[in-house]
């Protein structure tokens, strides 16, 4: 019913910069909260950041900073500008939402397939 793709994920220098998208699609109603989460290897998944629907934007100690979180409300989209990466940002970068569908007028948390992001000279 919700489909989430992500995009931008790939190999960068210390240093660099990427941007992450995630696009939602399918039979939504609204969305809610949007963010991004990362699993590196032997790790727990963790967030990275959040953004509500009305904009207000929360991080992880780890990326204030260096990272922003976006959004567009009239795409159903998420971003999310990676500067300043590190080797340790390497991990699974996955999208999540939180949205109500057609069929579904309650909350339901969905998640996007990942996209990997290696930071590595």
């Amino acid at each position: 019913q919700v489909q989430l793709v992500e995009s931008g994920g790939g190999l960068v220098q210390p240093g660099g910069s990427l941007r992450l998208s995630c696009a939602a699609s399918g039979s939504i109603a609204s969305i809610y909260d949007m963010g991004w989460y990362r699993q590196a290897p032997g790790k727990q998944r963790e967030l990275v950041a959040t953004i509500t629907s009305g904009g207000r934007t929360n991080y992880a100690d780890s990326v204030k900073g260096r990272f922003t979180i976006s959004r567009d409300n009239t795409k159903n989209t998420v971003h999310l500008q990676m500067n300043s990466l590190k080797p340790e940002d390497t991990a699974v970068y996955y999208c999540n939402i939180a949205a109500t569908t057609r069929t579904m007028p309650n909350i339901h948390t969905y998640w996007g397939q990942g996209t990997r992001v290696t930071v590595s000279s």
